[in-house]
C-alpha cells in the first residue's frame, strides 16, 4: 500500500510539474539561464513554423522546371537584363522586357512568352530597361548615347514618348527609377576625370509625346569610376544606392539638399560592382555582387550603433559554395524573398547551368541546380514572388519561364545556341589593385 501511496504521489508532482510548463508562464523558471522568452510551448512552435517557411521556399526554388521558352528570333542576340510590368495587387505580370545585345528592346507576353513588339535605340547600346511602377505599359531603357527613354507598349509608334536626355559627355552605363515613378537616376562611366550620377522628373512621362527632358541635377563627387549599378529603394521613393568599378557602394537620402548631406553611408566592397539590391525587413539591408564573383552584405540599420554594419563579407563565392560534380562559373546577381525574408544570389555556368545559393549571415549555402535549359551563359533575370517563377536570358538568346514543379510541352531547344560572336563588355576594371584578393 505504502508503495502504491508513493508512487501516485511522484506521478501526480510529476502530472503538476508538466500542467506548470505548458499552461503558464516560465518565466520565474528560467530566470537564471538568463532567457527573455515568455511562453516556452509558443517559443518551439514559433521556431517550428518559421523554419518549415524558409525550408518550403527552398523547396520551391529547388523545384522550379521549365514552364516556357521564348521562339528564337532571325536576328538571335545575347539576352542581358529583364524586368516584368508591375500589376495591381489583385492580377499578376502581363508583360516582359528584355534588353538585347542587338540594340534592341524587346516585349513578351508574360505568361506563354508570345513576342509583342519591339524597338530600336540605334545608335547607342543599352543598359537596362525597367517597367514603370504605376503604368504596366510604360518602360524604360537607358543608352549609352547619353539618353534614358520612355516606351508606351499600347502605342504602335516605334518612337519613345518622352526622352530624359543628359549632358553631352554623358555615356550611361546604369540607370533605375523609383518606387513613386517620380525620379529618374542614371550612372554615367568615367570621362577623364568626371563620372556623374545624373538625375531627371519623370512625372507626366505620358503627356508629352517624344519630348525631352533636361537633368534636375548631377551628384558628381562620391564615385570615382564608371558607375556600374544604380537601385532605388523598393517602398522609400528617396533612397537609392550606387555601385561602382571604384569598389564603392554608396547610399543616398535625395530629399537633402546636396550631394555631402545626401551621401548617408559609404561601403567598401574592394573590388568592382557589378550587380547592388536592398534585402532585409523593411529593406534596411544593403549587398552587392563584384566582377570577381566576391559578395558583400551590409546592414545600414546599424549606422548610428557601435555595431558592424558588415554582415558577410566573401572574396570568392565560388570557393565558398559546395557544389557535387559541379561548378560556379559566376554570380549574375541576387533576389531577396520577403516570404521567407531570405536573400538568394543566382549564378551559373559557361554551359547554362544554374545555381541557386542561400545568404546567411553564417555563409552561403546551395538551394538547388537548374539544368536542361541554357546552353551558354545566363546574363540576366527576374524572379516575380508572386507565384515563385523566375525568368531567365544568356547568351544562347533563350528567354525562359521556371516554375515550381511545371513541365516543359515545347521541344523547340537545340543542343547548342551560344552566339559566336560576343558583346564587349560594357565595364571596365580600372584599377589592377581592386582585382581579386583570393588566398
Amino acid at each position: 500500500i505504502f508503495l502504491s501511496l508513493q508512487q501516485d504521489v511522484i506521478a501526480g508532482f510529476l502530472y503538476a510539474i508538466l500542467i506548470l510548463v505548458v499552461f503558464h508562464p516560465v518565466v520565474d523558471l528560467i530566470d537564471n539561464f538568463n532567457l527573455t522568452y515568455k511562453y516556452a510551448p509558443l517559443i518551439i512552435i514559433r521556431t517550428a513554423f518559421e523554419m518549415t517557411a524558409v525550408e518550403k521556399i527552398e523547396e520551391q526554388l529547388a523545384s522550379l522546371r521549365i514552364a516556357k521558352r521564348s521562339t528564337l528570333s532571325e536576328e538571335p542576340a545575347y539576352l542581358l537584363d529583364i524586368d516584368v510590368s508591375k500589376p495591381a495587387q489583385s492580377e499578376s505580370s502581363r508583360f516582359v522586357a528584355v534588353s538585347c545585345s542587338n540594340k534592341s528592346i524587346r516585349v513578351y507576353n508574360r505568361e506563354t512568352l508570345n513576342f509583342l513588339r519591339e524597338y530600336s535605340t540605334c545608335p547607342g547600346i543599352l543598359t537596362g530597361v525597367r517597367f514603370a511602377h504605376a503604368c504596366e505599359s510604360v518602360v524604360f531603357s537607358a543608352c549609352s548615347d547619353g539618353t534614358v527613354k520612355c516606351w508606351d507598349i499600347r502605342l504602335a509608334t516605334q518612337k519613345a514618348v518622352q526622352i530624359f536626355s543628359g549632358y553631352p559627355s554623358n555615356v550611361l552605363i546604369s540607370f533605375d527609377i523609383n518606387c513613386s515613378d517620380l525620379i529618374v537616376c542614371a550612372g554615367t562611366e568615367k570621362v577623364e576625370t568626371d563620372t556623374f550620377l545624373v538625375f531627371w522628373d519623370a512625372r507626366g512621362i505620358t503627356d508629352c509625346a517624344s519630348a525631352t527632358k533636361e537633368p534636375l541635377g548631377v551628384y558628381s563627387e562620391s564615385h570615382n569610376d564608371d558607375i556600374t549599378k544604380i537601385c532605388f529603394h523598393p517602398i522609400e521613393p528617396n533612397l537609392v544606392v550606387s555601385g561602382s568599378t571604384d569598389g564603392l557602394v554608396n547610399v543616398f537620402d535625395i530629399n537633402r539638399d546636396n550631394e555631402d548631406d545626401a551621401l548617408i553611408a559609404t561601403c567598401n566592397s574592394d573590388s568592382s560592382v557589378s550587380f547592388i539590391g536592398w534585402s532585409g525587413k523593411d529593406y534596411k539591408r544593403v549587398y552587392c555582387v563584384t566582377h570577381d564573383e566576391g559578395f558583400c552584405w551590409w546592414d545600414i540599420a546599424q549606422l548610428d550603433t557601435e555595431e558592424p554594419i558588415t554582415l558577410l563579407h566573401v572574396l570568392d563565392v565560388r570557393e565558398a559554395v559546395c557544389i557535387d560534380n559541379d561548378s560556379l562559373h559566376y554570380l549574375v546577381g541576387g533576389s531577396y524573398h520577403e516570404k521567407a525574408d531570405k536573400l538568394f544570389l543566382l549564378g551559373g555556368t559557361s554551359t547554362g547551368n544554374i545555381h541557386l545559393v542561400s545568404c546567411g549571415t553564417d555563409g552561403l549555402s546551395l538551394v538547388g541546380t537548374l539544368r536542361g535549359g541554357h546552353s551558354a551563359t545566363v546574363r540576366s533575370f527576374c524572379w516575380n514572388l508572386t507565384d515563385e517563377s523566375l525568368l531567365t536570358g544568356g547568351e544562347d538568346a533563350q528567354l525562359l519561364l521556371w516554375k515550381p514543379g511545371a513541365v516543359e510541352r515545347s521541344l523547340a531547344k537545340k543542343a547548342s545556341m551560344k552566339i559566336a560572336s560576343s558583346v564587349q563588355k560594357r565595364v571596365r576594371v580600372h584599377n589592377s589593385s581592386l582585382k581579386s584578393r583570393r588566398k
